[in-house]
């Protein structure tokens, strides 16, 4: 069995690693355990050469540099390697609390297991996110403590049997009849208190320090020691500025002649060392969320004699007498504690032996073979895993339906355009665009689902664009919160999507009344029809047409007008076009699947061959370009793609997206061509995680959408066009559904022309 750890990893001074290194020696004890396994190593530097790596760190990603993530998973994809064990920590991966990670892990080949050495209580949404996208693609998680398995199924909804717990290893030393510690100036005739790991504020030194003038009363041989440096982030932040404190603290209580410090990083044998000299071992930590604590449990394992303030760790692992427990800050009762146990010596040693007895089932070999274990189980799952013929739809990876922040963000006036989170954002108004949007969303999820919610909002919807409509036909866009026009005339972006939704609502209008408001709506706009001059104007326009010719099929002047949009259309590809170019301008930007979905819909209506083969031709050339990687990766609204130039990857919009899904569900249904149901599904799971950062933007809370997909993860604020993106998505999925049954047929047809070929 050869391994791939994912981790930070000595000589870089970190808990992690060094619990890392432990775990691969543990688990390289057992015979079955190839001498090849290697570790992708985190650099905290763009300097590959910052620390000087063993022999079996095989490859280094640095912490900020998001190509190196998926180099990283290249690596260990084409290594011979059978399973991966990933550390996770907050801090240790690049990206907003470390999301770069994910993009990695989604694309291993190998098993995953994952070891979390933090799971917060109240994680904000990104910590939740990552954790909860981490279980996806992990075939165990991995936690020291009961907490932590009760925190994961409870807050971040992760199922119990994919959770394993596993205590925290230990060294496997036993002490020294002749320990060299007890020799030195800090130890030698004194009675030992003792505190190790990396130094800052948060541990809460300062309480110790508090303490040592009554416990110094009763017994003035009392030696306060701290081994450890501080910790590189401090010191790049604050320098010593904490530890001069704890000095000027004690100088202050006169305890400066009871207080030294050890300023270096020791190996785990001359931790061990100071562990067994010491009488008592001291975690004062400031407050009760720390979930794992590798220092508290290698004073477990040593047989040390631990007080500790009740943070989850200590209230579990110093339970039935193998320590003793006091309240953060409470100086008192830790002197009181100290002094209490160094009067009774028999009651001190009685705690160090029941530290030691535990600590035995927790020493690295004994905790390598249940590693070992679970990676066996998770190979032996992977193996036997066989690829079901699974239907390219499956509705039961899609969220429940629900219109619950589109309702949030609908008033009596319309769909207000935009939010702070989930919350609407009132100071901005509503636009033409959204609530356009919001009337075709409606329709559907009346048909889809005969939505009650849906049926009332729709005349809200329909009654703003009747509002915003001009004397002449043309429609303004923005109106304010007080219901103030902001605008004489707006977007030909705005005119065609309105039309747009009017033409989808008269072919399928719930009732008689609606379609035909919507058809005096629609036909005193006609007039600008040729007036439009952008593409995206033209191209929605055509859409709302195309769906106005389905319910009036022989309308000779309609049909004309199609005709005519379509002209513009094609004649910027025929311009447009070049070597490595199959696009209707220089650059690709914003919805641009519209473009050939327009002319889909052209041909659907006409049978134009040459709309048809411009159509399929530009969608090919945006499915190279968005779904290359195997997920829809659109194009960025930072910088676009300009022809011969490198793509803008963020900032990513929801709308683009829903373009794609529409547009690959149109050339389905004219070519039931299966590969574009395939292609629509795959674009619709970028709003659930499938895409660059393997972050979902849809939130299961709110029932809204994130506006947009940034370098460093979502942004959060759920604004109407982003909401009704994905929803229209949603429910133009569950539409395709309708068609399961070619899908089906489609795909024993294929595997009966594949049988009969072999």
């Amino acid at each position: 069995m050869k391994i791939a750890y994912i981790s930070t990893y000595p000589p870089r001074e970190c808990g992690i690693a060094t619990f890392n290194n432990n775990l691969l020696h543990a688990i390289g004890l057992d015979k079955i355990v190839s001498d090849d396994s290697f570790v992708v190593a985190m650099n905290d530097s763009d300097n590959l050469n910052e620390y000087e790596y063993p022999k079996e760190v095989k490859y280094v990603i640095r912490q900020d540099n998001q190509k190196d993530y998926i180099r990283g998973a290249d690596y260990i994809n084409t290594s011979l390697s059978d399973v991966c064990i990933l550390e996770h920590e907050f801090g240790i991966y690049g990206g907003e609390n470390g999301v770069y990670i994910l993009p990695l892990i989604a694309r291993l080949q190998k098993p995953l297991i994952t070891i979390l050495h933090t799971v917060l209580k109240d994680p904000n949404f990104m910590q939740l996110t990552i954790i909860r996208e981490i279980a996806k693609y992990s075939s165990k998680i991995v936690v020291m403590s009961n907490r932590a398995v009760g925190f994961l199924t409870s807050v971040y909804d992760i199922p119990l049997e994919k959770i394993q717990l596993i205590e925290h290893g230990v060294p496997n030393l036993e002490s020294k009849e002749n320990n060299p510690v007890k020799q030195s100036n800090a130890f030698r005739n004194k009675k030992v208190l003792f505190t190790f790991g990396l130094i800052s504020r948060n541990k809460g030194l300062e309480t110790v320090v508090n303490a040592l003038p009554e416990i110094v009363k009763k017994h003035p041989d009392v030696m306060y020691v701290v081994l450890g440096t501080t910790h590189p982030g401090v010191i790049r932040n604050s320098g010593e500025e904490y530890r001069d404190s704890l000095k000027k603290l004690a100088r202050k209580l006169n305890v400066e002649n009871h207080l030294i410090f050890i300023n270096k990083f020791v190996s785990e044998e001359e931790l061990f060392d100071f562990l067994t000299a010491a009488d008592m071992y001291i975690t004062p930590y400031l407050n009760e969320a720390q979930i794992t604590s590798g220092t508290l449990s290698y004073a477990v394992g040593a047989g040390a004699a631990v007080i500790s303030t009740p943070y989850w760790h200590a209230q579990e692992l110093l339970a039935d007498n193998r320590g003793k427990l006091f309240d953060f800050k409470d100086h008192d009762a830790l002197a009181s504690i100290v002094n209490e146990l160094f009067d009774d010596p028999e009651r001190l040693a009685k705690m160090k032996k029941n530290a030691y007895d535990y600590g035995m089932h927790l020493r690295w070999p004994n905790t390598g073979k249940v590693y070992i274990k679970a990676l066996q189980k998770s190979i032996a799952e992977a193996e036997l895993a066989v690829e079901e013929n699974k239907p390219i739809i499956d509705p039961d990876m899609m969220p429940a339906f629900s219109f619950a922040h589109i309702q949030r963000l609908t008033d009596d006036t319309g769909i207000v355009q935009h939010a702070k989170y989930g919350i609407p954002n009132l100071k901005e108004g509503y636009c033409l665009d959204d609530n356009a949007r919001a009337l075709i969303a409606s329709i559907l999820a009346y048909q889809q689902n005969k939505s009650k919610v849906a049926l009332q909002l729709l005349p809200v919807y329909l009654s703003y664009i009747q509002y915003m409509q001009c004397d002449d036909g043309n429609f303004r866009n923005f109106l304010s919160f007080r219901r103030e026009y902001l605008d004489e005339v707006g977007s030909e972006d705005s005119f065609g999507r309105t039309i747009w939704a009017l033409g989808y609502l008269i072919n399928n209008a719930p009732n008689n009344s609606y379609k035909e408001f919507a058809r005096e709506l629609f036909v005193k706009s006609i007039p600008h029809f040729s007036k439009l001059e952008h593409l995206r104007g033209i191209a929605n326009t055509m859409i709302g047409l195309s769906s106005f010719l389905k319910a009036n099929p022989y309308d000779e002047g309609m049909i004309e007008q199609m005709t005519k949009l379509a002209i513009p259309l094609k004649k910027a590809y025929k311009s447009q076009k070049g070597p490595d170019w199959y696009w209707f301008e220089d650059k690709l930007t914003y919805d641009n699947a519209l473009l050939p979905l327009a002319l889909l819909c052209h041909y659907e209506t006409t049978r134009d061959q040459e709309s048809m083969d411009i159509a399929l031709e530009s969608m090919d050339f945006l499915t190279q370009k968005t779904l290359d990687k195997g997920y829809l990766n659109p194009v960025g609204n930072d910088g676009w793609l300009y022809r011969n130039k490198e793509m803008a990857v963020y900032d990513q919009q929801a709308i683009e997206t829903m373009a794609m899904v529409l547009m690959y569900f149109k050339a389905y249904q004219i070519t039931r061509d299966l590969k574009y149901i395939k292609h629509m599904y795959l674009s619709y799971q970028w709003f659930l995680g499938e895409n660059s950062l393997r972050l979902p933007l849809y939130d299961h809370e709110t029932k809204g959408c994130g506006d947009g997909l940034q370098p460093h993860g979502v942004n959060r604020n759920q604004g109407a066009e982003s909401t009704l993106a994905y929803w229209i998505s949603h429910l133009m999925v569950l539409k395709a559904l309708e068609f399961e049954y070619e899908f089906i047929q489609s795909t024993e047809l294929l595997d009966t022309q594949n049988l009969s070929a072999s």
